[in-house]
């Protein structure tokens, strides 16, 4: 049985989006996903992430939270829900990407907005290794991740990874994806819906050779 709030998370390429589209069409879930090409500020940020973190950083958080009301409407229980993505993405990414005023500004309203979110009932998040990554990026092709760099990657990589190594908000799976594909790879793909469907209590880890 598919737990009722699945969110996957990971570093930008992992295949977040990839597989939550997948569990909700093999499990008959519903899913609701980051519209990352909504955000104006984005292609803008990859360029000069100084001058551009704020206004993207703020409105992620704002379609984040609109997002996250919009799933707290539905009877997650009659069919379960999948994201490919957790609401606490949005201030680790602006934990890197802002300082100042700019970090107290968000903080404050950040702070705020966070009162009001439900946490998933199982969190997956998806590791691989930084020039992995970068492989994926590249052969996708999107327009406005032209000016992503290994170094950003790294830093995010990174900062995933510690955020994770006490996380105990919610039962975490980890899945280490460096030697599957579970999208081009129809065993891959099965033997990891079904260690996503069996309960998890803490943190478990799946580490395929």
């Amino acid at each position: 049985m598919i737990e009722s709030y699945i969110a996957i998370e990971g570093p930008i390429g992992v295949g977040k989006t990839s597989l939550a589209e997948i569990i909700a069409d093999k499990l008959n879930t519903r899913k609701a996903l980051e519209d990352f090409e909504e955000n104006p500020f984005l292609d803008n940020f990859y360029d000069n992430i100084e001058e551009y973190a704020f206004q993207t950083q703020m409105f992620f958080l704002l379609q984040r939270y609109k997002q996250q009301q919009e799933i707290k409407q539905l009877d997650v229980m009659q069919k379960g829900v999948v994201t490919d993505y957790m609401f606490d993405k949005d201030r680790l990414f602006a934990s890197f990407t802002l300082s100042g005023p700019e970090m107290e500004l968000y903080s404050r309203v950040a702070d705020i907005l966070e009162q009001d979110i439900i946490k998933p009932d199982l969190v997956v998040y998806l590791q691989a290794d930084t020039p992995l990554l970068m492989q994926y990026i590249k052969k996708r092709g999107r327009d406005l991740e032209k000016g992503v760099t290994s170094d950003y990657i790294d830093l995010v990589n990174q900062r995933y990874q510690e955020f994770f190594v006490n996380y105990e908000d919610t039962p975490l799976l980890i899945i280490n994806t460096n030697n599957i594909d579970f999208v081009e790879n129809p065993r891959d793909l099965d033997e990891l819906l079904e260690i996503i469907q069996k309960p998890v209590q803490g943190t478990k880890y799946f580490n395929p050779s």
